[in-house]
Parts: C-alpha cells; structure tokens; sequence
C-alpha cells in the first residue's frame, strides 16, 4: 500500500488514554495514521465532516451523544462511511444496535492490537468485521422477542427501583396496565421476578444503571 492510499483512522472516545493507545497502536502500522480524535458523538460528527476519514473506531457510552446516535447520523449524511464499534460493552442490545446503525464492525476493546488493525483493514476494504463471540450474541438477540417502547419504558423505570404505582404514574397508566406489561417483560427476557429482569436486562445491554 503506498503512503497516498494510507488508511486515514478517526478514534472516538471519551477516555483520553484510550484515544491515546489506540493513536500509537495504528501509527505503528505503515498502512494506516489516525488522523482526528473526537470524545463524544457530537465531536465525532463534526470530525467526520471536517476529515471524512476511512475507517471510524466508535465507543458506545460517551457523554452529550452516544455512539449508536452518532453512527446513525454519520450513516445518514454519508453513504460510504465505514465504522467500526470499539466497545467494552458485549450484550446483544448493544451489539444489535451498534450493527443497526451502521456499524461494519463490532470489536471488544480487549482486543489483541493485531486483531484491531486487521478489523480496521478489513471495514476498509468493505467487509464486515464481526468475531464468532460477537457473531454469536446477535443471533441470540435476533431470535429474543422484541420488546415494544412502552415495555422498555417500563423496564427502565423498573431499573431505577420504581415499584407497580410510581411507574403508572410516571407513565400515566393504571397500575393493572404497569402489571401486564411486567408480566410480558419477564416472559419475553425469560425470567421470573423483577430483580432478574433488571439483572438481564443490564447484562444484555437493554438498559443502562
């Protein structure tokens, strides 16, 4: 590869030192320089559009804009961007969302350097770039029922420790109603109590504590 089809990284980020590893690690690659760093979804947009890079590394959870929000609109306003999830985050939501977006390619941040550069060439030159562990969580999360936006309103308030009356009012809903759409909850994350929903829920990446 010639220094002119150098592959041009944007690392997004909210931890510095992150930013910094991930800097070092592709500039010792002859074949590839980070070009601009942004530590949040806001940033990374305005960076996309000030260097259109090659290939974006895209956290999850950052503060003022999430990565799933910043890949979406990246995705809308350029057709050919290439982004890749850099997380350390492996529940199915986030996975399912992360790839929903637009993400190509899904990464754990315990990743071996080898691995990322290989994944970073791989998203560059249009492939996808989803490891068998990763693989293997979306299609767990492809084959769990959906759960509808009042569900997840529900679920979230639940996370927060709100019983049956609060949420209701909360949501604005008679109490029978916040019992029905619990009861779906648990059916559908395949569990038997409130603390278990939460619990899975969580770990699976649907709600955030």
């Amino acid at each position: 590869m010639s220094q002119s089809t150098t592959i041009r990284v944007l690392i997004v980020d909210d931890h510095a030192i992150v930013r910094k590893g991930l800097t070092t690690i592709i500039n010792r690659d002859p074949e590839m320089t980070a070009i601009a760093q942004a530590e949040d979804g806001q940033q990374a947009i305005a960076a996309f559009r000030e260097h259109q890079p090659d290939v974006t590394l895209m956290d999850l959870r950052m503060p003022q804009m999430e990565g799933v929000e910043a890949i979406m609109a990246i995705c809308a306003e350029f057709k050919q961007a290439r982004i890749a999830v850099l997380t350390t985050y492996d529940g199915d939501e986030d996975i399912y969302r992360g790839l929903q977006a637009g993400a190509q390619g899904y990464l754990l941040k315990d990743a071996k350097p080898g691995e990322l550069l290989n994944a970073i060439r791989a998203i560059y030159n249009n492939q996808k770039y989803i490891p068998p562990e990763v693989g293997a969580k979306l299609l767990q999360r492809m084959s769990n029922p959906e759960l509808s936006e009042r569900e997840l309103g529900v679920l979230r308030l639940m996370a927060q420790g709100k019983g049956n009356q609060e949420i209701g009012t909360a949501l604005n809903i008679g109490e029978s109603t916040v019992k029905s759409h619990v009861n779906r909850i648990l059916s559908k994350l395949g569990v038997s109590d409130r603390t278990q929903a939460v619990i899975t829920a969580v770990k699976r990446g649907i709600v955030s504590l």
